[in-house]
């Protein structure tokens, strides 16, 4: 229907639909609560004063989310029950006006270009597939994007085309007369996620954090002036959403934040009032706190085995905690922490970003923002030695029962196999300042029957975090390297 103008004939959807039409900014919506949780649903109340007739008659309500799940209304007005619900979604668009209207007759107003007059035509619409073919007296004619102007004039709009999405209820009164009536109901594409503006301060080991919460509307109406709660947590039902964690660990903590709790989520309602518009993102502070202690640090984390063919660059990340005392002070919904740093002229500049899930409040998080340019690690696999254990060790012993007696009992001996595993992992620092680097290895408790493994060398003192996992904290002098040489003895 390209280079086509339609047009409205007769009346359009009653008083309410025309002043929808006549004003973009008008809404039949009345108190408007929205109730907004992580996994892309949304829970709307909605209450209205209405006019309601004694004994059956049908309510409309415009304006209400055009991807409503209708199976989840509820109604309730004083002295009236549901009987029946009707969703309109089809909304007036000029593909659908035109679509509704085969088998009807239009009438198409030609503009001769040379001379402005008019001629027109009544016209029968046939089909609309691939393109608008009509009617015309004894011919039939597609209507094509030829550049000539031609309107399209329709009598009427037809019932079931809503310039908005609206919700028709029809109920039993008792009474006549106005009063409030409500309408409840859950919708998705109406979701929210956090976001953090950290400022760190690496000379003095803090971070300045805020935090923004961010609406997005895709339900296909605008919630006016609307009471706005946020939910952090992972209802059942939905699309749930996690962010990504690349590289970054969560220790979690204990502690009860101050903020009132809905069974197991935690509530951040918004502090006014505010107009979530569709198609549209928001953004709302919730988090301003300064000066929380925070610190660089550097790690990596080897797989058994490795040995690289160069350097790696190791992971750049910052610590900092969300507890009461020396904290955040704040439980922090699920979102994505944006790290930015002074330079040299005073002016902050990004240096990484990374995804946090749902933290409770006392939690320490170490967050990967990049790699680091100057502090590499060389992993390599010195020597590997077969060692011959002293013992058999009875690994498999079983029973053969026939006819419900034992005739013989089998006893499967293997050998116990060691390794003896040499590792080197060398550091070089280039930066003109100390570092410290978290060195990681993993893999050590690869299978059940590798279980059996020991440290019998280290250079520097380690810790086992837990059976598959040692960690060392290695000191690098400034523009300096470190070799740091570990020998295992296990199965594996």
């Amino acid at each position: 229907m390209a280079g086509l103008t339609l047009l409205g004939g007769g009346p359009l959807l009653g008083q309410t639909a025309e002043q929808a039409l006549a004003d973009p900014d008008a809404t039949a919506q009345g108190d408007v609560s929205v109730t907004i949780y992580n996994n892309s649903q949304a829970l709307v109340q909605d209450v209205r004063q209405l006019s309601i007739s004694a004994g059956r008659s049908r309510i409309e309500f415009p304006d209400v989310s055009a991807r409503i799940r209708p199976e989840t209304l509820s109604f309730a007005a004083a002295g009236a029950g549901i009987v029946e619900q009707n969703f309109d979604f089809d909304l007036l668009t000029p593909t659908k006006l035109m679509e509704k209207a085969i088998g009807q007759t239009i009438t198409l107003i030609r503009t001769n270009p040379a001379t402005g007059a008019e001629t027109r035509e009544r016209a029968t619409v046939l089909s609309t597939a691939g393109g608008v073919v009509v009617k015309i007296g004894d011919r039939i004619e597609v209507l094509r994007d030829d550049g000539l102007p031609v309107r399209a004039i329709f009598d009427r709009v037809p019932t079931n085309l809503r310039a908005r999405p609206t919700l028709s209820v029809t109920v039993e009164s008792d009474r006549a007369g106005s009063r409030p009536a409500s309408i409840r109901y859950l919708t998705p594409g109406l979701g929210w996620s956090a976001d953090y503006v950290a400022l760190f301060d690496e000379e003095n080991g803090t971070v300045d954090m805020q935090g923004w919460v961010t609406l997005t509307n895709q339900t296909g109406t605008t919630f006016h002036r609307a009471d706005t709660l946020l939910v952090a947590g992972n209802p059942a039902g939905g699309s749930n959403t996690s962010n990504r964690q690349r590289g970054s660990t969560m220790r979690p903590g204990t502690e009860t934040a101050n903020r009132e709790q809905l069974g197991d989520f935690y509530l951040y309602p918004l502090s006014e009032r505010t107009t979530i518009a569709n198609q549209q993102t928001k953004q709302v502070s919730f988090l301003d706190v300064q000066g929380v202690p925070a610190q660089r640090r550097y790690a990596r984390e080897v797989d058994w085995l490795t040995n690289d063919e160069r350097s790696i660059n190791v992971s750049s990340q910052v610590r900092f905690s969300t507890s009461r005392e020396q904290g955040l002070g704040d439980a922090l919904p699920a979102g994505t922490v944006r790290f930015y740093q002074r330079d040299a002229e005073g002016n902050p500049q990004f240096i990484g970003e990374n995804g946090i899930g749902h933290t409770p409040m006392g939690s320490v998080l170490t967050l990967r923002t990049g790699d680091a340019f100057d502090v590499l690690v060389l992993a390599e696999v010195i020597e590997r030695e077969r060692i011959s254990g002293t013992e058999y060790e009875k690994s498999s012993r079983y029973r053969v029962i026939e006819d419900g007696k034992v005739v013989r009992e089998v006893e499967v001996e293997n050998a116990k196999t060691f390794w003896r595993t040499t590792m080197r992992y060398t550091i070089t620092n280039a930066k003109p300042s100390p570092v410290e680097v978290q060195l990681a290895q993993a893999g050590l408790d690869p299978y059940w029957w590798a279980r059996d493994f020991r440290v019998v060398l280290e250079d520097i003192v380690g810790r086992q975090v837990n059976a598959g996992r040692r960690e060392w904290t290695v000191p690098v002098a400034a523009n300096s390297k470190r070799e740091v040489t570990v020998v295992f003895e296990g199965r594996y």
